[in-house]
């Protein structure tokens, strides 16, 4: 049985407080390799290919090496993952739970080329390696309905729920979050990392590996820190029509955001937020 690291280490760590050095322990999020390996048959070809490697928290590596998938566009349904497990055939067991190999189902190709990115990414990477705007997974992605809304109260309601259910973030301040929530407020789901695209991947492939990537959809995306382009692709792909980000978005992000009708809120607080697109869904 592999087994699965620690998100979290404690170190002893002087301290000064009051005018006086004291040494104490403190918490701190765990940051290692994660290497995401694809294997394939369909039917003419076959092989074993590195995909990425992402700087990540460990915990729910299934999760994001799915959601990454899926939000490159590689994997459209549950159904095209056959199996997913940590690589067996690596030296060390340390590089056994840092390795994961996604096979995908029978007849199934990998065609990487229209991807046209370096996938070798890191835990702020941003859209590092990405050829050309036209090159991204988002072509061919239709514009969201505007079938969804949501309160101004609501949205200034949500940076708190969002603090309120970031466990790790309490103990080592050194984490981001990505929380899905209902326009109504309630929680369907969280995911913290040291990468702020990792904890959104963990969160859409939590919801794909349980056949619910649909699920995503009419619900509202809540960012612990800025809101890049590479977040609202992926918010994209998974078709959340409103994303709240408690830090400031890109120039990019807003492009995405209005090109696709995606509603986009920064610097929200419980005093009050910024709207960059898709003001038409908010109410009050």
């Amino acid at each position: 049985m592999i087994r699965a690291a620690a998100s979290q280490v404690t170190r002893v760590v002087p301290t000064y407080r009051d005018g006086q050095w004291r040494h104490g322990d403190d918490q701190l999020a765990v940051e290692e390799p994660l290497e995401i390996r694809v294997a394939w048959d369909d039917g003419v070809s076959s092989g074993k290919q590195p995909i990425t490697i992402t700087m990540r928290t460990p915990g729910h590596d299934f999760e994001l090496a799915a959601g990454f998938l899926f939000g490159e566009g590689i994997v459209s349904a549950r159904s095209d993952i056959e199996q997913i497990g940590y690589c067996r055939d690596v030296m060390s067991e340390e590089e056994r739970c840092n390795t994961v190999l996604v096979t995908l189902r029978p007849g199934l190709g990998l065609n990487l080329q229209r991807q046209e990115r370096n996938f070798t990414t890191t835990s702020a990477c941003g859209v590092c390696g990405k050829a050309s705007l036209s090159a991204l997974a988002i072509k061919g992605c239709e514009a969201l309905p505007i079938e969804q809304s949501i309160t101004a109260n609501q949205i200034c309601r949500l940076p708190a729920l969002l603090r309120e259910a970031q466990a790790d973030f309490r103990s080592t301040g050194g984490v981001h979050a990505c929380g899905l929530f209902e326009p109504g407020g309630s929680l369907i789901g969280l995911r913290e990392d040291v990468g702020r695209h990792n904890a959104f991947d963990k969160l859409v492939g939590e919801r794909f590996l349980a056949n619910d990537a649909t699920g995503m959809a009419g619900n509202v995306a809540v960012l612990s820190g800025r809101a890049s382009f590479e977040l609202l692709q992926k918010s994209l792909m998974a078709r959340i029509p409103i994303v709240v980000a408690l830090g400031a978005p890109s120039s990019l992000a807003v492009q995405i955001a209005e090109s696709f009708n995606i509603t986009l809120a920064g610097f929200a607080r419980e005093s009050g937020f910024n709207v960059y697109a898709g003001a038409e869904r908010i109410r009050g």
